[in-house]
């Protein structure tokens, strides 16, 4: 008998997941959405376009991507499968619109077709612009409604009263619009109706209300936001029963006071913010029952900023053992920093700035090194008055005002750098005696400083005042046996007649400062770029290692004389006014040279032709010149060669195709010359394996596209840059700069990251059909093969371009249509097809509904 029985039963089952399959395949064949939908939501569609500026206000404050959903609204399909659509399953009714961050654009007004979804129960608007249209009387019709965001849309005006019948809702979210406040009671019906809230908030929104006690009896309040809504009074002085509540902040309320509030034990707080109110008083020593152990230790952010809180600081902070940012500056706290910080393991972020604490047991210290991290505020008195203080670095931080005197001389090293002090180098450093390194570089300091000033450093070896608006007074004789300067970025204007470190000076550097001349004469790293220095070019000391005298008006010849340095490894003397043939020896004078750069003078004859075995150059650039003849073929010997541009010459030859097995080379730029000829076919098996960078633009390039080359050019294809570094060109010293054709602009790239890849062959006489294997090309992000004979289709293979940001195709004689997979290309920002034989529907979506109408 019971075995009959369960197989009855089996057999009902079956039959129910039978049923139930054949309903949902004959339910879903049909359309869920009413027609009467369809139009309603075409017709919200319609009143909004669509804010396409990168300064697009909700789009910088919290949307850190868009999705243009209503694009992809169309007549004729399921409005239920639309994108940000939800609909009931049995009625079809649409219960959910979710169109946070859409870059909708538009006025909401009280006919609009959003009031005609009487059975909504979800609304995000959040993160979109509505042009200061009220918060009107339609949002209160929802009255199946029970999640409702508005936050950084640009509502203003009045907020309709009407919302507070709204008596379902569990989230209600109207923070950050400027403009838009309660009517008179509106604020206290709200909290009087809406008992089922979870999360409420109203950030930014002003009520000029005192704290309504009813909150307290909200026990579902998991998000509580009243930050900057004018609150005053004081603060209910009941203990705070909201055993689910999460979140607390009633910061920028001014006139809200009281002491500090009492939380029962059973709560649930993970972040609370009472900065910029009027709480005042010393902490209750119970705070610490906020993260017993049997009270969850959920605290994670507490902000008392900016309040007047007094007396210690208690000791119950080490309990608080889940605490990632405590902010207790701008306070009137008093007594000793206590030592209960080592326990908190997840502590990030720690700001007791602006207090009247003092510092005790400290006076042996030595070493105080606080570098890179957040430190804000001014330099704590304390660390002033150590007698026995030797190091000072608090480098890489964010303190801010005038750095005060020092008290005591016992200072050898003082390292400020990379914060935002400002004023005068403060007088009681120039006393101490004996200070080796000094650096102060990255600031915002400013005034005259008299040379004389240094003159009782003698110990000093390391200066860096480089990075403020410092200007020098010749005055006296300063004599401190330095070995490393750095000026640069200052107000230095004049002749440089300082002395200081002239007979021991290693490493110089005063660039980007006005100087039109220099006393130094032995060291190894010598940078004077950006000055005024005029005249003939000075040759460095044969002990330079580092010369750059780049972006300056020397004029002249350069001297044979400066291939004797027999140290040299940088070389940049880029845009002066140098003219001349070139001297024979640059190639082969130096086999440690990785770097020579005579770009954007005005020199004449040939490149050097010959350059050492064995050679070290990783750049060579001849750029902007009027240079003629042959690529030196003894090139093909510079195995390290990274980055090699010829563009902008008189340059006579056929492509120097045995570049191809150099295995360093990235950057290879010969645009604008009288290159000529069949680009030809690749002999090697990996041709170019490291070429990222290829522009051949303006020349007189003829045949077919080079497919060979095009096919093989690996560092191009399926670059991983999650698991790459991001690194420049170059080194520590000098880092490659140069100009790029690229989403229609010449754009000079001070630095080459090592991620940016681009292929221009425009501006030649290049024909026949675009190969298909440029689309195995993954990682381009900028192709131009504008103006050029080509012909034939655009190919589907571009489809698989997915990093490319700029495409121009212009000016060929292409046929066909616009293949629809571009838009797949979701980064595609600069599009040019025009002036072709192209015919057919324009692609619709994605990107292409950037596109202005000359781009085709």
């Amino acid at each position: 008998m019971m075995s009959e029985l369960l197989c009855f039963l089996f057999f009902l089952s079956c039959s129910h997941l039978v049923l139930s399959s054949s309903f949902y395949f004959s339910y879903y064949s049909t359309k869920l959405c009413a027609h009467g939908q369809t139009i309603a939501l075409l017709q919200l569609k319609q009143s909004f376009s669509i804010h396409n500026s990168s300064s697009w206000r909700p789009y910088s404050l919290g949307c850190t991507t868009s999705y243009l959903k209503t694009n992809y609204w169309k007549e004729g399909s399921d409005c239920c499968s639309w994108d940000g659509v939800t609909c009931d399953l049995v009625t079809g009714h649409v219960i959910e619109l979710d169109l946070i961050c859409s870059r909708l654009f538009g006025t909401i007004h009280p006919n609009s077709a959003l009031f005609l979804f009487p059975h909504l129960q979800k609304l995000d608007l959040a993160f979109n612009n509505f042009n200061g249209s009220p918060v009107s009387v339609g949002f209160g019709r929802f009255s199946s409604l029970t999640h409702l965001n508005l936050s950084y849309s640009e509502f203003s005006d009045l907020i309709s009263p009407e919302i507070s019948h709204l008596s379902n809702l569990v989230s209600l979210d109207l923070s950050w619009n400027d403009g838009a406040e309660f009517a008179p009671h509106g604020f206290n019906s709200l909290v009087q109706n809406l008992t089922k809230l979870q999360k409420f908030h109203l950030g930014g929104i002003f009520i000029s209300s005192v704290f309504p006690n009813s909150f307290l009896n909200w026990s579902s309040l998991i998000s509580l936001d009243l930050s900057e809504c004018g609150l005053h009074g004081r603060f209910p002085d009941n203990d705070i029963h909201l055993p689910k509540l999460e979140l607390l902040y009633l910061s920028g309320n001014e006139g809200l006071s009281e002491n500090f509030p009492r939380f029962s034990e059973n709560n649930s707080l993970m972040e609370l913010d009472f900065s910029a109110t009027n709480f005042n008083g010393e902490l209750p020593a119970s705070m610490g029952n906020l993260n017993s152990i049997s009270n969850l230790k959920s605290l994670q952010i507490l902000d008392l900023s900016n309040c007047g809180f007094s007396g210690s600081i208690p000791a119950w902070l080490e309990n608080l053992t889940q605490i990632t940012s405590l902010s207790f500056d701008r306070n009137q706290f008093t007594g000793e920093i206590p030592n209960v910080f080592n326990n908190l393991r997840n502590l990030i972020s720690l700001d007791l700035s602006t207090n009247n604490f003092r510092v005790n047991g400290f006076s042996s210290l030595s070493y105080v090194d606080l570098s890179y991290n957040l430190l804000n505020g001014t330099i704590p008195s304390w660390l002033y008055t150590l007698p026995s203080l030797v190091e000072l670095d608090l480098s890489h931080n964010k303190f801010t005002g005038r750095i005060d005197e020092f008290q005591f001389h016992s200072l050898v090293k003082i390292h400020l750098s990379m914060n935002e002090f400002q004023g005068l180098i403060p007088s009681s450093i120039f006393e101490l005696v004996n200070l080796t390194s000094l650096s102060l570089s990255s600031n915002n300091l400013s005034g005259i400083s008299y040379t004389s000033n240094f003159e009782k450093l003698r110990n000093l070896t390391y200066l860096d005042l480089s990075n403020n608006m410092l200007s020098f007074t010749i005055f006296g004789n300063s004599k401190p046996n330095i070995e490393w300067l750095d000026l640069s970025n200052n107000n230095i204007c004049g002749i440089c007649r300082w002395n200081m470190g002239k007979d021991t000076l290693k490493h110089l550097n005063i660039s980007y400062n006005s100087i039109n001349m220099f006393p130094w004469k032995s060291m190894q790293i010598l940078d004077l770029h950006s000055n005024l220095l005029q005249g003939s070019l000075a040759t460095p000391p044969n002990s330079t290692l580092f010369f750059s005298i780049s972006h300056n008006k020397l004029s002249g010849e350069i001297s044979s004389s400066i291939c004797k340095g027999s140290s040299m490894e940088i070389l940049d003397m880029s845009c002066n006014n140098l003219s001349g043939m070139l001297p024979r020896c640059l190639g082969n004078f130096r086999k440690d040279l990785s770097v020579l750069n005579l770009g954007r003078n005005q020199f004449h004859g040939t490149i050097p032709q010959t350059f050492l075995k064995g050679n070290s150059i990783k750049t060579l650039d001849f750029n902007s010149n009027q240079l003629e003849g042959l690529v030196p073929r003894s090139l093909i010997i510079c195995k390290e060669l990274e980055v090699l541009d010829l563009g902008t010459n008189k340059i006579n030859d056929m492509f120097p195709h045995w570049l191809e097995t150099l295995p360093e080379l990235q950057v290879l730029i010969l645009r604008s010359n009288s290159f000529h000829g069949h680009i030809g076919f690749s002999k090697t098996k990996s041709p170019f394996m490291s070429l990222r960078i290829i522009d051949l633009a303006h020349n007189d390039f003829e045949g077919d596209l080079p497919e060979m080359y095009l096919r093989r050019l690996k560092a191009v294809m399926n670059i991983d840059e999650g698991n790459m570094t991001s690194e420049y060109t170059g080194d520590y010293y000098y880092q490659d700069s140069m100009m790029v054709m690229i989403k229609g602009s010449e754009i000079k790239f001070e630095k080459i990251l090592n991620t940016f890849t681009t292929n221009d062959l425009s501006c030649n006489k290049f024909q026949g059909e675009i190969p298909e294997c440029i689309g195995n090309l993954n990682s381009l992000r900028g192709l131009n093969l504008s103006h050029n004979y080509l012909t034939g289709h655009i190919p589907l293979s571009f489809r698989n371009l997915n990093m490319l940001e700029s495409l121009d195709l212009s000016s060929n004689k292409l046929s066909g249509g616009m293949p629809q997979e571009l838009t797949s290309l979701m980064f595609l920002e600069v599009l040019n097809l025009s002036e072709n034989h192209l015919f057919g529907f324009i692609p619709q979506g994605n990107q292409f509904e950037t596109f202005e109408n000359d781009s085709y």
